[in-house]
């Protein structure tokens, strides 16, 4: 799903693509907690707050409302790809829609994605071999050092213990904001 947000989709041979389904799942646990000598207390407010609770018995209305709801996300789902997709599409409904998924060169037949490649390699085939992609890892900076956050490599001042109180958030924002602007963006 995420994927439609893009105009184009490259993969690894080897990705998994499809999975145009939806799924849910849970356990029936109550005749363990009574074979256990569990009493449960259960508390609600809204008849249909403990639909499909694993510790009471299955309520064939309440799966039969799951099944409603999943058919619904599917349907949007499936709108979503054929737009996002559109005449690229190759492969029947009955075959992309069922939850199946492939590895990266039949999916590529289907329609479900367009070439095989990484980001740089398609960047620097399409725009040359000047294009900068920044590499965006874990705070291990100078910055993050010094107020005290751990990461590889990372050292501390004790000087500065104070200002290690500053949130994680902020520092990580700063240092990424400044791995950005070197490339003017």
């Amino acid at each position: 799903m995420i994927a439609c947000a893009g105009d184009e989709i490259y993969c690894d041979p080897s990705s998994i693509l499809g999975s145009i389904g939806v799924v849910g799942g849970s356990f029936g646990l109550e005749g363990l907690i009574k074979k256990i000598g569990v009493e449960r207390r259960l508390y609600t407010a809204g008849a249909h707050k403990a639909m499909l609770d694993p510790f009471l018995p299955e309520n064939p209305d309440d799966v039969a409302r799951l099944k409603s709801i999943q058919r619904e996300i599917h349907a949007i789902f499936i709108a979503l790809v054929k737009q996002s997709r559109g005449s690229r599409l190759k492969g029947p409904d009955d075959e992309l829609f069922t939850g199946e998924y492939w590895a990266g060169e039949t999916a590529i037949g289907l329609g479900l994605a367009d070439g095989i490649g990484d980001l740089r390699a398609t960047l620097r085939a399409r725009y040359g071999e000047k294009v900068l992609t920044p590499v965006i890892a874990p705070a291990s900076g100078m910055l993050s050092g010094l107020l005290g956050r751990r990461a590889p490599g990372a050292g501390s001042m004790a000087a500065l213990d104070g200002i290690a109180s500053l949130p994680d958030d902020l520092i990580s924002a700063v240092e990424t904001r400044a791995i950005w602007a070197r490339f003017g963006l």
